[in-house]
């Protein structure tokens, strides 16, 4: 392998941890926020499903914009 040339596996590794995280990180959070406030898991459970699926149609978005096949 090339030294000079960066691993296209490195970047597909960071850009598929990214989408993991944009979808993780943000119905974790509204999981515990509501259940904090709440203090009823099946409530907070339902918020964070709520969460995690809008997130995922978001990354669907930034997936298509991420992993473009490059033509060459």
């Amino acid at each position: 392998m090339d030294k000079g040339k960066p691993s296209p596996m490195k970047g597909i590794f960071f850009r598929g941890s990214l989408i993991g995280a944009i979808i993780t990180v943000p119905s974790l959070v509204a999981f515990f926020v509501s259940w904090m406030i709440t203090q009823d898991k099946f409530t907070s459970m339902i918020v964070g499903v709520v969460v995690h699926f809008i997130g995922m149609g978001f990354t669907l978005k930034l997936s298509k914009k991420l992993f473009k096949p490059k033509i060459d």
